[in-house]
């Protein structure tokens, strides 16, 4: 019954092109490298060229007599951030879990590429070059950075053991000893290497203190106001002493989430020399400063009884994390809720290291954990003779048996349905290295996503002019996705203005306040706010029509639901008496617009139900016999994400996810010397991202049915989900073609030229 009421409530936006593709396409859009401010500096960064140690000395005199140096800065002469201070001027403690890396604090080498010193001249050709003249001098260290050989000194995350309820913490349900009585078994370790972001776009910030005490930034972040409260706090000067603009963003996958030392370098910097500063990363500076997907082994045990019940998962794993500050991710949830096995174990490890902090990447933790999770879900299907969409099917869930709650919405059964027909599953065989084309070896491959529809507060205050134009502002970013387009076409559903009279402005902390974009959480938090303040806006004019004369009487009893606003003009739904003009109403209130400012965050349902999307990946691949090649010919996407409000820009991230699993599955790998520890592939030569030719048609399906239990727009989020999953089911399709299993990625051809096929 829920389902149906659900359904009856379905709106169905129409594809809109994106508001701001034209000025990207023409170079009008403005990033933050972009920004030329008068008296402008360059600061270009000297990393660590050891992993482990102390710097003993620097020599830095040829670069300061370089031309146009402005200043050389390092720990030996970096003024003090005081925010590292405590209350009495000496080092504060670091909380629990460690602490972001502190710039130009210390002597101390914690990373080979660990920013150390910042050049500042008057271009970027100088600046880069006095770089290249500073000397530096160090007492090195045994460093470690090989995970394998280290992997014994994993331990319990600083948040697990102050709190046994954490995410990290140990998890048991039912018997902790089902698996070893279990008929049929499979155990299994799988290893997901670094990967590294690398956006378009390159981490930039220009950095501008117009007085002391106030500080402006153009940077690329994926939150204006957490990046104002942090520096703020690192400065401790006020919040509304920090402007953060962020207008536009050039691709983030989660790097954005965390403020970086080479913000606060360039910051530091700007202070010291009293001009603005910019600070571009270079693309080998993006693998050790700001994030990574960290390397990631797991162990999992599943049994099963012969018809193919589930008894039992556990669940091991443990992440890569730098020695002075704890990532930690979400690579066990999916295991604890998305099938109905009565036992479930996890245990969750972190391994400090002697490399940069890792950060969340696009399906942070889980897209890591479903790699596992579903690579074993096939393992044991064909372990029982099962069609692995069958197995999924008998163990599915109809209630999150992690949280004992019922669902908000779940439509996955749709999912399977619809990819088992669109990528061709009837031709799949259980018997691996079965279907061929020619000298290739084809298999069928799925994999399943979900990620939490999450929901945050978020304000909007909107603007309507006599003209029916509308302006809308939020404080969030848009890091690709298309956040505006989005916004725009639910202002255009809840007012009736065409889409071409709204302007939804954002990426910048001067306007009100919304969070980071990431964890899919966008459309779900400030669309609601957009909804509310478009009722306001429409509140306002009902209450300004009932005051008139003239007006129909039926805007005395009207609400914001009743009221459209089509050609300038006011109608009530379903009623055809007297129209008013905007324009006539405000001439009437002596009034040239209106405004309305409105917060939405989330509601008591969230202690109710358990919100999740889901994502079904379907992959068809060739794979030659001869030399290992690995040709993904199609992919399949299916989400169960809610109300779908941009078709277009939705399609695109379903696209980007896949591709983005493409990359996971077969060619993304961060290696690492570890005799230096330092990464070896470091640019886009070495390091393989997907290209053109290694994409395939992508087809997408949106089960498209709302979750109004979740917010009023009844959006459950898709960044996340768009790449969960993605890489297990290659893993499972290559599996089907060839007969061997592959569980350390990338799957590369010297793993595969051994096939006895």
């Amino acid at each position: 019954m829920m389902e149906e009421a659900l359904l009856f409530d379905k709106k169905d936006y129409k594809p809109l092109d994106r508001v701001d593709g034209r000025m990207k396409v023409t170079g009008a859009a403005k990033y933050s490298a972009e920004y030329n401010l008068p008296n402008l500096a360059y600061a270009v960064l000297v990393s660590s060229s050891i992993a482990k140690g102390t710097i003993k000395a620097i020599d830095s005199k040829a670069a300061e007599r370089a031309p146009g140096v402005i200043a050389v800065i390092s720990h030996v002469n970096a003024i003090k951030v005081p925010g590292y201070q405590s209350n009495d001027g000496h080092p504060s403690e670091p909380p629990v879990g460690g602490q972001p890396l502190r710039v130009f604090y210390d002597n101390k080498i914690h990373s080979n590429g660990q920013p150390i010193i910042a050049v500042v001249a008057t271009s970027l050709e100088k600046a880069q070059h006095a770089a290249s003249l500073v000397k530096v001098q160090y007492t090195k260290e045994q460093h470690r950075t090989d995970f394998d050989a280290n992997v014994k000194g994993a331990v319990l995350p600083a948040q697990a053991k102050k709190n046994p309820k954490s995410p990290t913490a140990d998890y048991d349900r039912g018997n902790a000893d089902a698996f070893q009585s279990a008929p049929f078994k499979v155990e299994a370790e799988y290893v997901l290497p670094t990967e590294v972001h690398n956006p378009m776009e390159l981490q930039a910030i220009t950095a501008h203190w117009e007085a002391d005490d106030k500080l402006t930034v153009y940077d690329k972040v994926q939150g204006t106001k957490p990046t104002q409260a942090n520096f703020a706090k690192e400065w401790k000067i006020p919040e509304q002493n920090v402007k953060v603009i962020a207008t536009f963003v050039g691709g983030a996958f989660g790097n954005g989430l965390h403020n970086w030392p080479h913000e606060t370098a360039a910051i530091i910097a700007a202070k010291q020399v009293k001009r603005p500063v910019k600070l571009v990363l270079t693309r080998e500076q993006m693998f050790t400063m700001v994030g990574y997907r960290p390397r990631t082994w797991q162990k999992i045990e599943m049994g099963a009884t012969k018809d193919g019940k589930l008894l039992a998962i556990n669940h091991y794993s443990i992440g890569q994390t730098s020695s002075y500050e704890e990532f930690t991710e979400s690579t066990l949830q999916q295991t604890r809720m998305m099938y109905s096995s009565p036992s479930v174990s996890t245990r969750y490890r972190i391994l400090p290291l002697n490399v940069s902090t890792p950060i969340w990447m696009r399906g942070p933790g889980e897209a890591t954990g479903a790699f596992a999770l579903e690579s074993a879900m096939d393992e044991m299907a064909h372990a029982i003779g099962m069609d692995p969409i069958e197995f999924r099917l008998l163990n599915y869930t109809e209630s999150d048996p992690d949280k004992n709650m019922p669902w908000s919405t779940k439509y996955m059964r749709e999912c399977y349905e619809e990819g088992k027909k669109r990528i061709g599953w009837n031709k799949r065989k259980l018997t691996p290295g079965s279907v061929r084309e020619g000298e290739w070896l084809v298999g069928y491959g799925m994999g399943t996503g979900t990620f939490g529809a999450n929901r945050n507060a978020a304000t909007v205050r909107a603007e309507l002019d006599s003209a029916g134009n509308l302006i809308m502002q939020c404080a969030i970013t848009d890091i690709g996705p298309g956040t505006g387009t989005a916004m725009v076409q639910i202002a255009a559903d809840r007012t009736g203005i065409p889409t071409e009279k709204i302007i939804f402005q954002l990426g910048s902390s001067e306007f009100p306040k919304a969070g980071n974009q990431g964890g899919s959480s966008t459309v779900n938090s400030v669309g609601p706010a957009v909804q509310a303040a478009c009722d306001a806006l429409k509140q306002q004019l009902i209450t300004m029509a009932a005051a008139n004369s003239d007006a129909d009487s039926a805007f005395r009893n009207a609400a914001a639901g009743d009221l459209m606003l089509e050609d300038g003009q006011l109608r009530l739904n379903g009623k055809s008496g007297k129209k008013l003009t905007i324009a006539d109403l405000f001439k009437q209130n002596n009034i040239t617009k209106i405004e309305a400012t409105q917060e939405s965050k989330p509601d008591e349902n969230r202690n109710k139900y358990s919100m999740y999307a889901f994502s079904m990946h379907f992959a068809e691949v060739h794979v030659h016999p001869f030399t290992g090649q690995v040709r993904v010919k199609k992919i399949v996407c299916c989400a169960d994400a809610g109300t779908i409000v941009s078709p277009k820009t939705a399609a695109s991230q379903m696209i980007g996810g896949a591709t983005g699993g493409i990359g996971m599955a077969l060619t993304e790998d961060a290696v690492m010397d570890h005799r230096f520890g330092r990464y070896v592939t470091k640019d886009f030569a070495d390091y393989h991202v997907p290209v053109h030719a290694d994409v395939p048609d992508i087809d997408v399906y949106f089960v498209n049915k709302p979750d109004l239990l979740a917010d009023s727009v009844g959006s459950k989020g898709l960044g996340e989900i768009a790449i969960i999953g993605v890489a297990p089911a290659i893993a499972n399709a290559v599996f089907n073609a060839t007969g061997k299993r592959i569980r350390e990625l990338p799957i590369t051809p010297d793993k595969l030229i051994d096939m006895n096929v």
